[in-house]
């Protein structure tokens, strides 16, 4: 049997592989009006958010990490598989905002287009305006009131977020089921790469169907069979515990810990409070780290609560987890951690990817014997994700 195209058992061996999306058209579609809606901060400088992800997607290559890109791999599937483009298209155009009538004329103009184009229209989304010549009388109410600039397909500035819609853990692949509406179409075109594409789709998957709500920004691999899941805004209980159960089962974890978190924008998922930064260390928000409580699951058992930093530093076997506060006062601590302080991306033991914005904590990282490698962030970051939120690892080393 061939290997498994991917392999992550932790956050901080050396990476080989990773998925990425640089932004787009998507991001153009972000308006004053609708930006709240899509989960967008503010309006982006969409020409500076790609040389950010240029230099960032540049600067992993020049580390030796092997990128791949989320459109491309979508190519690439569509390319070799019809049946994949086919159910991506049937989706598309069957989602409830859209109405009953619609549907066949939508998607016969998607399925006209040509693999790049089609790629494009699935991320980027389409208006009605865009569908005029295609539309008729008997598409029903939506297409007739909703004007040209609403959405027929509405577009996907998070997919920019690539940890969010898949996470792998050891050498499975958990495609997750967002909590947010503006986010669930995301993982239709994830599921179909991990489903269909020539090399990814062979991967091993753990069975998360029927999270009611899960996403990869809260899954840390913590170590070897270890993982922590956080429980707030994004990912619910169920949803954790389902994630849970699926490892064990699959041989891919033997402890997990479920960690509540505040639900609030800042704390969104688990790592905008805390990301590995070594084997043996951690970046968080001074708060949280006084008052994460974990409980520990087993396949046999539950235990807790208890400090997270104790939990996790039991299910390492290791002595003690160090902690590197973000910011080094409190009103430094809340800025950085709004800026994504803590969602820091390691490239290798003790070696991190930051936002240079975040000065203090980067500077305290440093003074932890951390190498921080810095990234402009001021657009990406308009949508709440740091380096950790921008990259989906498909292969790590082991450590040793």
């Amino acid at each position: 049997m061939a290997s498994s195209p991917v392999d992550v058992r932790s956050e901080v061996g050396v990476l080989r592989e990773v998925v990425v999306h640089r932004p787009g058209d998507e991001l153009r579609r972000l308006t004053p009006r609708n930006s709240a809606g899509l989960l967008f901060d503010a309006i982006p400088w969409v020409e500076r958010a790609q040389a950010e992800h240029d230099a960032f997607a540049a600067l992993l290559t020049d580390r030796g990490v092997a990128v791949h890109y989320l459109r491309d791999l979508l190519v690439e599937t569509f390319a070799v598989n019809e049946e994949a483009r086919i159910a991506c298209v049937s989706h598309a155009a069957a989602d409830d905002d859209i109405g009953p009538r619609i549907g066949p004329t939508l998607r016969g103009a998607l399925l006209d287009l040509d693999v790049e184009a089609l790629v494009s229209a699935l991320i980027s989304g389409l208006t009605y305006g865009e569908l005029a010549d295609r539309l008729r009388s008997s598409d029903g109410l939506t297409a007739a009131v909703g004007g040209r600039e609403s959405f027929a397909i509405t577009p996907l500035p998070n997919l920019l977020f690539t940890r969010d819609s898949a996470v792998v853990i050891g050498d499975h692949v958990a495609v997750t089921r967002p909590t947010m509406a503006a986010r669930r179409r995301e993982v239709n075109l994830t599921a179909t790469i991990w489903q269909f594409h020539p090399r990814l789709g062979s991967a091993s998957r753990l069975d998360t169907t029927s999270a009611s709500g899960l996403e990869g920004g809260d899954v840390l691999v913590l170590g070897d069979g270890v993982l922590a899941i956080g429980v707030g805004e994004r990912t619910s209980p169920a949803g954790a515990e389902l994630l849970a159960y699926a490892s064990f089962a699959a041989g891919v974890a033997h402890t997990v810990l479920a960690v509540p978190i505040a639900q609030q924008r800042s704390t969104m998922h688990l790592d905008t409070v805390c990301t590995m930064v070594d084997r043996d260390a951690a970046v968080m928000f001074p708060p949280a780290a006084a008052s994460l409580q974990a409980w520990t699951i087993t396949p046999a058992t539950m235990t807790g609560p208890e400090p997270f930093l104790t939990a996790a530093a039991t299910a390492l076997g290791i002595g003690e987890l160090r902690l590197v506060a973000t910011g080094l006062d409190p009103v430094t601590a809340a800025r950085e951690q709004w800026d994504d302080g803590n969602n820091t991306l390691a490239l290798a033991p003790g070696v991190v990817v930051a936002y240079e914005r975040n000065e203090r904590t980067n500077a305290h990282l440093a003074e932890a014997g951390i190498e921080v490698l810095t990234i402009a962030g001021s657009e990406l970051g308009t949508g709440r994700g740091g380096p950790r939120c921008m990259s989906c690892p498909i292969r790590r080393d082991t450590l040793d």
